[in-house]
């Protein structure tokens, strides 16, 4: 009688783990700050100028509701893939909106995590901002091609 080995765990599995609870971390802190304030969250998304006032309204309505789901979904492990995938859209979304904002000359709070809207021409963190959001990007890239990780639904599920 053969016994199969149980799965091997390498790095890469630590890796994946740690840019699983990173990446869902910020998306659930960042979406749990802004659904208690969504009148903020639809003027921070209003501010940055690049969509008709009632398309503006309805993403920041909507944002924080993803953000939660996708990242509850991250630091439980489940659909990680998918939730990866469209956390580092939603990344890529907001590197795109920053600089917009930032090579337009806007002076706005990128409202990430609450707040937004108009602010002091030396409060703007755009550089800060974009690196932020490249390296959650990396993060999402990373368990998009590798989502096993340590300590995942998926795994306990699925294999």
């Amino acid at each position: 009688m053969t016994v199969a080995a149980p799965p091997r765990s390498d790095a890469r599995d630590w890796v994946g783990l740690v840019a699983r609870l990173l990446l869902g971390g910020v998306l659930l802190v960042a979406g749990l700050l802004k659904i208690t304030a969504l009148g903020t969250s639809r003027t921070a998304t209003r501010a940055y100028d690049l969509m008709p006032v009632d398309v503006a309204n309805f993403i920041g309505t909507l944002l924080p509701m993803l953000e939660i789901v996708l990242g509850v979904l991250l630091i439980a492990g489940l659909l990680t893939r998918g939730a990866a995938l469209l956390g580092g859209l939603l990344m890529l979304a907001f590197i795109g909106g920053i600089t917009s904002a930032w090579a337009r000359g806007l002076t706005i709070d990128c409202g990430c995590f609450g707040g937004g809207g108009s602010v002091g021409e030396n409060q703007t963190k755009y550089l800060q901002e974009i690196l932020r959001d490249a390296g959650l990007a990396l993060c999402a890239a990373w368990l998009v091609v590798r989502p096993q990780s340590r300590w995942s639904l998926d795994r306990r599920w699925w294999g």
